[in-house]
């Protein structure tokens, strides 16, 4: 069960974009260690550099979102707008994330 999903709101907690909010683009897992990644939009921004492919092409410096661990993230509970931690409850035979902030179920 993941606590946090593609699409939610969140909030930083840590680093250098420490509480600016925004929203999940991609979640990942790393297999080996088991750490959960997330891509904020506009959060945790970097340049890279593109070296050129063919002939014609010119290099380019390109900004992209880099991963934050899920641990720096909390997420924004829609109904109160504050950050919250995430709880499960069972309803009927499936779980569903429940706000520790405002006892409402999220999804």
């Amino acid at each position: 069960m993941m606590k946090i999903k593609t699409g939610d709101n969140v909030k930083v907690l840590s680093g250098k974009d420490r509480g600016k909010t925004g929203k999940v683009i991609q979640v990942m897992k790393n297999k080996k260690t088991n750490q959960v990644y997330v891509v904020v939009e506009g959060i945790n921004k970097l340049k890279k550099h593109m070296r050129p492919s063919q002939r014609s092409e010119k290099g380019q410096i390109i900004e992209l979102s880099a991963p934050l661990h899920i641990s720096n993230v909390m997420l924004i509970d829609p109904k109160i707008n504050k950050a919250t931690r995430v709880g499960f409850k069972k309803e009927g035979k499936e779980m569903k994330r429940v706000s520790k902030k405002s006892g409402e179920f999220l999804d």
